[in-house]
């Protein structure tokens, strides 16, 4: 893949007590542990994408209530440069118990400490910058966001 590909991709942050709805998924064979997570698929909105990406992969239905912010990373293994938009959503019910997405091998609830621990195994270090930028409280009202479709 070429360096020069950018990818919008969206990233759902859903506390639960002291715990964070989290997935561990395929990366190149191995597994990794993301927050929901995916692509916006054209002529979807952030909020709609990460609302079906949590589903798809953990069974959740969720309501996002905060925008967190974006966060820009280049992969060092194939120069993709991602661009993240987190949001904090608040856990519905689980809709299902085996996710429709096959990359993903289970959804998990993990501490903050269980992720710093597992930060070898983190699929990008976009992962705990989310929940460290949840835990300093930061949120931004999803109005910041304009759909002009």
């Amino acid at each position: 893949m070429s360096g020069s590909q950018i990818h919008l991709t969206v990233a759902a942050v859903i506390p639960r007590g002291e715990n964070f709805l989290c997935v561990e998924e395929l990366s190149a064979g191995q597994p990794v542990i993301n927050q929901p997570a995916g692509h916006v698929e054209a002529g979807e909105s952030l909020v709609e994408a990460v609302i079906r990406e949590t589903y798809e992969e953990t069974g959740w239905r969720v309501v996002p209530t905060w925008f967190l912010g974006i966060t820009i990373y280049r992969s060092p293994q194939d120069g993709i440069t991602f661009y993240r938009h987190s949001f904090v959503c608040e856990p519905l019910a689980q809709a299902l118990t085996a996710p429709p997405d096959p990359d993903i091998q289970r959804a998990l609830w993990l501490s903050f400490a269980d992720l710093q621990a597992s930060s070898t195994r983190l699929r990008s270090p976009m992962v705990l910058q989310a929940i460290v930028d949840y835990r300093a409280g930061r949120r931004f009202p999803l109005e910041i966001m304009r759909d002009c479709r």
